[in-house]
């Protein structure tokens, strides 16, 4: 006896359902390509703690890196409230506390999950270097402050310390060249190396010292200037030097402190304040620096009374009267104070990192011939070089200080993660696979409506 109508539209809707479903499974395991799906994104924070201020800045790159560098961006920075931390000498803890603030905002920004692997790290620059040199002990509490507060963080601590200033100095080199796109850049959908002969010199102006840096023409002779950086599989040798106490803040005070000793009463006439200008400080105060020599002569218990002269060419001689140019007379790759420097050259980027608010108004005249008489006279600019300087803060809206150039070669040091890998089709493929999955449900619907609803004759 033969099957039903019932039976076959019954048996041919299954027969449907398992065709259309076996090459629906077909298309999703034969068809299925690898491939890479974006490596996860890492975070590192790193506090700038200046002579005048601190820093906060949140660094982001892809884990998976190039040439074992990675490709990193500011993701965000915080300025903390407060002076430096080498002013908190009286009571260490708030250096810490003030910290708080901003570090919970990078927090709030970075992924819970990845606290505990966000490096972080408290670099203190000059104001430091200054207070170890004055009262090494106070420096020691400061930093232990810091660290006591940021250990307690849910972050991966790096430690605080006092850097170097040939690190500064290095680490700016670092940023502008990296902002820039002098060691890598994007071009035709891959990560290449700049041609090479663009690299650009970094000049730093902080409150408590100087920097310069560049790739010299010829070798470096003195192995004490000269700092090597491994970065996106290519090798740069970098000379590089710190002058502590020549800081915009530093040489202004030094100024004034010798102007004072060449007084013979308790009144100084200043040649770079404007006319017009009259002040009353204390000798105690102007005197509470390392960069400053005291004489017996001088009682630093009185007061002083500055008046302004408003005469820029005095206040030149007083400034050059700062610097030992005798030292390198005679010789062709010296600056001052008897340091090694080969010849300047290349374009030069310059971050003069200090405020300019109210308060500051009387020194515009006396920094602004510093840095003229630094570079021309100092650094050796010269009329043909001066061109190739450029003044800026930010480059791509990236600050241009050292702790990109720091976060840079730390991502060296923190292990690449690969892409993952994931088996995915194509658009049509997938449209294909719908198409099926779809025929399968209806063939079996129909066919569980064939068995309850289709009676027979």
């Amino acid at each position: 006896m033969g099957l039903s109508w019932k039976e076959r539209v019954f048996m041919g809707l299954l027969g449907i359902a398992a065709a259309s479903g076996l090459t629906m499974l077909i298309l999703i395991l034969v068809k299925a390509t690898n491939v890479l799906l974006p490596a996860d994104t890492k975070f590192g924070i790193v506090f700038d703690a200046g002579s005048s201020h601190t820093s906060l800045f949140v660094y982001q790159w892809p884990a998976n890196k190039e040439k074992d560098t990675g490709v990193v961006s500011q993701a965000m920075t915080c300025q903390i409230e407060g002076p430096g931390i080498s002013s908190y000498t009286s009571d260490p803890t708030q250096a810490g506390e003030s910290l708080k603030s901003c570090l919970e905002e990078a927090l709030a920004l970075i992924p819970q999950a990845q606290h505990p692997e966000t490096p972080t790290f408290l670099g203190a620059t000059a104001g430091m270097r200054l207070l170890s040199q004055k009262n090494s002990s106070q420096a020691r509490d400061i930093l232990a402050a810091v660290s006591q507060t940021l250990s307690k963080s849910p972050v991966d601590f790096w430690g605080a310390k006092i850097l170097a200033g040939q690190d500064e100095g290095a680490f700016g080199w670092i940023t502008i060249n990296y902002v820039l796109g002098m060691l890598l850049k994007y071009s035709s959908g891959q990560w290449i190396l700049p041609e090479e002969g663009m690299l650009v010199g970094a000049l730093d102006l902080g409150g408590a010292s100087t920097q310069i840096s560049f790739v010299p023409q010829g070798p470096i002779l003195d192995q004490s200037t000269e700092v090597a950086f491994r970065l996106y599989g290519a090798n740069y040798s970098v000379y590089t030097h710190s002058y502590l106490c020549f800081g915009r803040d530093q040489i202004l005070r030094r100024l004034l402190a010798k102007l004072a000793q060449s007084s013979q009463v308790a009144r100084v006439r200043h040649p770079c304040y404007h006319s017009g200008y009259q002040t009353t400080l204390s000798l105690a105060s102007l005197y509470d620096s390392p960069c400053i020599h005291t004489t017996d002569s001088l009682n630093h218990t009185q007061n002083l009374t500055v008046e302004g002269l408003g005469n820029p060419g005095n206040c030149v001689v007083a400034l050059r009267s700062l610097f030992n140019f005798s030292s390198c007379k005679g010789q062709e790759d010296c600056a001052f104070s008897g340091v090694y420097q080969p010849p300047v050259h290349g374009q030069f980027y310059v971050e003069a990192s200090y405020p300019g608010q109210e308060p500051w108004l009387r020194d515009y005249c006396a920094s602004g011939l510093y840095i003229l008489v630094l570079l021309l006279e100092g650094y050796k600019f010269s009329e043909e070089t001066w061109p190739n300087i450029q003044f800026q803060k930010q480059a791509g809206d990236t600050d241009i200080g050292w702790t990109l150039g720091f976060m840079l070669n730390l991502t060296g040091m923190i292990p690449a993660e690969a892409p993952t890998h994931w088996r995915a089709q194509s658009y049509s493929i997938w449209t294909a696979g719908v198409v099926f999955a779809v025929l399968t449900l209806v063939a079996i619907l129909g066919a569980a409506a064939v068995q309850l609803f289709w009676t027979q004759d």
